[in-house]
């Protein structure tokens, strides 16, 4: 078992590919592949031990920004989704129509600051992730010539499982962070050439339903701006009722990740206790991240 270097090149070839073909008004097709692939490559970075080099400043931070403004386009087409299948009873299809107003003017809003933002910094970004390829095949090339014994994706998979064990407890203001890590754990493992398909479809459903969760909490906070009715409105009150329904789910769907993969036990216990190591199945899969 080993990495699988086309795997890790891939997110590179897209993000430049995507760079240079986005559109003035960017589909939600787009939006989403350039932020999974710019994430995929960030993890891809920090597992080869590449962040803090000077591609940190060359390429990490100025595509980090770029993935938070196309993030906030994606969160736009989302809670317009969620906006729109919700139910509204009579009297309330006022509130429903200008929450959906709203989403799409911010949407028409942030597409254009992307769109600006990637025309300013375009051309060079691309010419960063052409040496973030050739520091792969480097790095690809010495594990070739039987050169060096490639252990960091692996240690970094560790870690992250650690990580992930350690907290405490899970609660409303770290469930999020907790999705982060999750993530990125998963982007890690993606790497090898033979990855534990059931770890890695346990991990994005997780992500997943934290995802969710957060997404409808946002959706709540904006439309408490937006809308007027108060403690009142129907809409809100179904707003609300459907993002406590998404935590508990979340929540109770990442505690039985960590019982399953991260050692924790069925009892709560204080952030300072000390975790038990992953378990075998996280591993398993991240010694195959050695090669």
């Amino acid at each position: 078992m080993a990495l699988d270097f086309q795997r890790a090149r891939k997110p590179v070839r897209k993000v430049r590919k995507l760079l240079k073909k986005m559109s003035a008004e960017p589909t939600p097709e787009q939006i989403h592949d350039f932020r999974t692939n710019s994430r995929s490559m960030e993890a891809t970075l920090q597992a080869f031990g590449l962040e803090n080099s000077g591609l940190r400043r060359r390429v990490l931070k100025p595509l980090s920004q770029l993935r938070k403004r196309a993030g906030k386009i994606r969160d736009m087409d989302v809670l317009t989704t969620y906006a729109a299948s919700v139910h509204t009873e009579d009297g309330e299809q006022d509130c429903a129509v200008q929450l959906l107003e709203h989403l799409g003017a911010q949407r028409l809003k942030y597409a254009r600051k992307f769109h600006s933002a990637s025309r300013l910094d375009g051309s060079k970004l691309r010419r960063g992730l052409k040496q973030v390829r050739r520091e792969l095949d480097r790095k690809g090339a010495m594990v070739e010539d039987k050169k060096t014994l490639l252990a960091e994706p692996s240690s970094s998979a560790l870690k992250l499982a650690t990580d992930l064990g350690s907290i405490g407890r899970l609660e409303h203001s770290n469930l999020h962070p907790f999705r982060l890590q999750v993530k990125e754990l998963r982007n890690v493992l993606r790497l090898s050439d033979a990855p534990d398909q059931d770890l890695i479809a346990a991990l994005a459903k997780v992500k997943d339903a934290i995802g969710e969760w957060h997404d409808w909490e946002e959706l709540v906070n904006i439309a408490a701006k937006v809308l007027d009715h108060g403690s009142q409105c129907r809409l809100m009150q179904q707003l609300k009722s459907t993002t406590r329904d998404k935590f508990e789910s979340a929540l109770s769907q990442a505690e039985q990740l960590r019982k399953r993969y991260f050692g924790v036990s069925g009892k709560k216990k204080p952030s300072s206790a000390r975790s038990a190591p992953p378990a075998e199945p996280v591993v398993r899969a991240a010694m195959k991240l050695v090669v």
